[in-house]
């Protein structure tokens, strides 16, 4: 059946008379009156779309986290939202995209409401139109030249915009929800609509009835006859609160309509705390009521009835009456496609009105402690790092008792949840921690010269010496998922003066508590407390990669999907890690029989789930059907490693293994690939094409033969008659590492301590300056290399 577009006006309910309602459907046929509404509640056959979404109203949410459960929503779109720059016309690329948000969401069970502006531009669209016709025709027919003279358009009453706009802004919305099988109606309103106790039950009943029969309510002010704006009694501390346009329209609506959350989409990001555009303005997070005092107001948009202020006034009269509100932006090319949509999900997305202040700080604010706290901690001597981390050290064998105790609790909470390899990984010890004390001691002795250490020194001319220095990154966020042994690596930041800001998996929230007070408690000794801070609230971690302004360098510690969701998910913030740890290990020809074995158990059986332990096991061809071959396949049998075949292997075996899925797998777990490969050169061919560039071994005793692999495998860490399990800062001396890079630049392989510093340019002159060295100048460039102080290797 044809959609049609169907305006009705009746009398229901004591005849009092209800807003102008216009429903647009696909399936139906007439117009939906009172008594088929009526009717409709016990047809069975509509075709409803539910999930479990329930919830009870009172109380708005209080996290971000909570808006996925949000089951009735008010979506209010501004006018510089709906209408072109030019102020006549409908953005139609925008529209269609907020459509299909809101189809989506109605599709998943949802009951959606729309409160829209844009009839007045879409009515001066249409009238100017007419006009510029009008015009033309009478000064073709009164005039006898072929050119036309310049028409002035005159101003265009907004009344009157509205009413010639009203019907075809309904029709374009009609269109574009067709598209998704959703029928939409319309309802115009009034400030009096609100105000009359039956009018304003009857508009409550006919909304209720609409979101029942999942239909979408498309509301907005009947601005063809409405009256001027009332003064703002209402927000001193009534109950109510007038509707002089759409901002408090749709608060009062979510209101009334007991809805869980309210968005209004602007042309702005959300709230600022100055006006946007301004040199300190800064995008607020997270709104409090009460904190309108610390928020500058600017000026009003472009378009539309009110500014910023009159949104903030309406959410948090919204909020106040129980309902979740965030404003955010819904113009922006790269958001508008998904803002609805990434708001309902709970990203950190504009700004979010809450009711409930968290405890401690915001991740923002962590963000400048951290900082601030770097900048004072890269001001201190080198001996008092030194003794901060030494510090850090005694507490992690003196505390001993009590980090296994909060270990504990999170291995018993994790038991059933967690993989067996993942549970290892959490699992803390005396000797790990040991190991991490000694990692620890190594650090402070290695580091003393670590920051501000001379790189070089050139005299450009007489008087003027250049020196460029060490200094820290700045502030560094480490991730990391079930793996408390990485909190304690934070010597590294303070042995290089970097601020750190800390995410951990919940998996290991016990553990991670403790050692982050230990590690303040080292810090607080020379007055540093706030360096290291550790993330707590409810940020997801996609929030965290997008705090470019605060976080110069991200460093993931966990799984390759961990790592490759983070690389994504960051915007401006270099990432240092690899995503994968597809080791290769090389059996060439000349390999010697009694390091083979020991060089492959070690490397696979030794910590499987680490990323530097062995993936796929390469066999020269000649070895195959040997007593090597036998004895490396007799061992991994019996360390219980179960093996997949490559293409290559498996054509040789008359019953093989399960042939591998991908050659590109990281396994992390008691499992192997084994392939096959002609020389040498094929087996850099299959690494370059697998591998992930992280630690490649061969094992041979041609001294030629392992050469051309060191050379010519473009990995991290080549290896020769070693295990891949070398692959660690602390094993390579750096006392630890922060995680292994595979990136090209800055620093690759494991990263210790000098890859978490950067430099700067020093230069000191007297009175120098560029037209000095001019063709006709007095000075001349020397560009002389001068000694740089020997490093202090005590």
């Amino acid at each position: 059946m044809l959609s049609q577009v169907y305006r009705c006006g009746f009398q229901p309910f004591n005849q009092h008379l209800l807003p102008w309602v216009q429903c647009t459907t696909v399936s139906r046929s007439h117009c939906i009156q009172p008594s088929v509404i009526r009717h409709v509640r016990s047809w069975s056959n509509i075709p409803f779309i539910t999930v479990p979404l329930s919830r009870t109203h009172g109380k708005s949410f209080a996290h971000r986290g909570e808006l996925k459960h949000a089951k009735r929503i008010v979506v209010k779109l501004g006018s510089a939202v709906v209408t072109r720059g030019d102020e006549c016309g409908l953005a139609l690329g925008r529209l269609a995209s907020i459509v299909e948000q809101v189809s989506v969401l109605q599709n998943q069970g949802r009951e959606m409401m729309l409160v829209t502006s844009g009839a007045v531009a879409f009515g001066k669209q249409r009238l100017r139109h007419e006009i510029l016709l009008s015009q033309s025709v009478r000064q073709a027919l009164h005039s006898g030249q072929n050119q036309l003279k310049e028409m002035a358009i005159p101003v265009l009453e907004a009344r009157a915009c509205a009413a010639a706009g009203q019907s075809g802004l309904m029709a374009l919305y009609e269109a574009m929800f067709t598209q998704y099988s959703i029928c939409a109606a319309q309802i115009l309103v009034t400030n009096l609509d609100f105000h009359d106790e039956q009018k304003r039950r009857n508009l409550n009943g006919t909304l209720h009835e609409l979101l029942r029969m999942n239909i979408v309510p498309i509301v907005n002010t009947n601005d063809a006859v409405v009256p001027p704006a009332e003064p703002n009694s209402d927000l001193q501390g009534v109950n109510v609160i007038s509707v002089k346009d759409n901002d408090s329209l749709a608060a009062r609506l979510a209101v009334e309509m007991k809805t869980d959350l309210l968005i209004v989409l602007s042309d702005v990001e959300g709230l600022f705390d100055s006006p946007p555009g301004s040199d300190d303005a800064k995008l607020i997070d997270i709104f409090y009521p009460g904190d309108q005092q610390s928020v500058t107001f600017g000026t009003k948009s472009r378009v539309g009835m009110g500014g910023m202020e009159a949104k903030v006034k309406a959410a948090l009269w919204a909020l106040q009456g129980g309902t979740s509100v965030v404003i955010a932006n819904g113009t922006h090319p790269k958001v508008s496609g998904h803002v609805i949509t990434d708001i309902v999900e709970g990203k950190k997305v504009g700004t979010f009105f809450s009711e409930v202040k968290p405890a401690g700080p915001t991740v923002e604010q962590q963000g400048e402690m951290a900082r601030s706290g770097g900048r004072m901690l890269a001001t201190l001597e080198p001996e008092q790092r030194a003794e901060i981390i030494h510090h850090l050290a005694d507490l992690l064998t003196d505390q001993r008792d009590e980090i296994l105790l909060a270990n504990k609790k999170d291995l018993e909470e994790a038991e059933g949840r967690l993989a067996a390899p993942l549970l290892k990984r959490l699992s803390l010890s005396t000797s790990k921690l040991n190991s991490l004390a000694i990692g620890l001691r190594q650090i402070a002795a290695s580091s003393q010269d670590s920051v501000g250490r001379v790189l070089r020194r050139t005299r450009i001319a007489k008087n003027l010496e250049l020196e460029q220095v060490t200094v820290p990154i700045g502030v560094l966020l480490v991730i990391f998922e079930s793996r408390p042994d990485c909190l304690p690596q934070v010597s590294l930041a303070i042995a290089s003066g970097n601020g750190l800001l800390l995410k951990g998996g919940k998996e290991a929230a016990h553990s991670n508590r403790i050692l982050h007070l230990l590690t303040q408690e080292a810090l607080s000794i020379h007055g540093v407390k706030e360096a290291v801070q550790l993330v707590n609230t409810r940020e997801e971690v996609e929030d965290l990669c997008r705090l470019d302004k605060m976080i110069d360098l991200i460093i993931p510690r966990g799984s390759s999907q961990l790592v490759r969701d983070i690389q994504k998910a960051a915007k401006g913030i270099p990432v240092m890690g690899h995503s994968e740890g597809i080791c290769h290990m090389y059996v060439d020809s000349e390999a010697s029989v009694d390091k083979v074995t020991r060089l492959v158990r070690d490397s696979k059986c030794e910590y499987p789930a680490a990323c530097n332990a062995l993936e796929t096991l390469l066999i020269h061809r000649d070895l195959l059907r040997t007593p090597l071959f036998d004895q490396i396949i007799d061992m991994l049998r019996v360390e219980q490693v179960k093996i997949h075949a490559g293409p290559k292997f498996a054509s040789y075996l008359t019953f093989s293994p399960s042939e591998v899925k991908s050659l590109r797998t990281e396994y992390g777990d008691l499992e192997l690939c084994i392939e096959v490969v002609d020389n040498v050169q094929d087996a850099i061919d299959h690494i370059h094409k697998y591998g992930s560039s992280h630690t490649d071994v061969i094992v041979t005793e041609n001294e030629d033969t392992a050469e051309f692999f060191l050379q010519h495998v473009d990995s991290a860490c080549v290896f020769w008659n070693a295990s891949t399990r070398f692959a660690d800062g602390y094993r390579f001396g750096l006392g630890a590492e922060v995680g292994i890079s595979t990136s090209r630049i800055h620093a690759r392989g494991p990263v210790g301590l000098e890859g978490l510093l950067t430099t700067k340019w020093l230069l000191r002159g007297k009175d120098h300056v560029v037209s000095d060295f001019s063709e006709h100048g007095s000075l001349k460039y020397l560009h002389e290399n001068l000694p740089v102080p020997q490093r202090n290797t005590n």
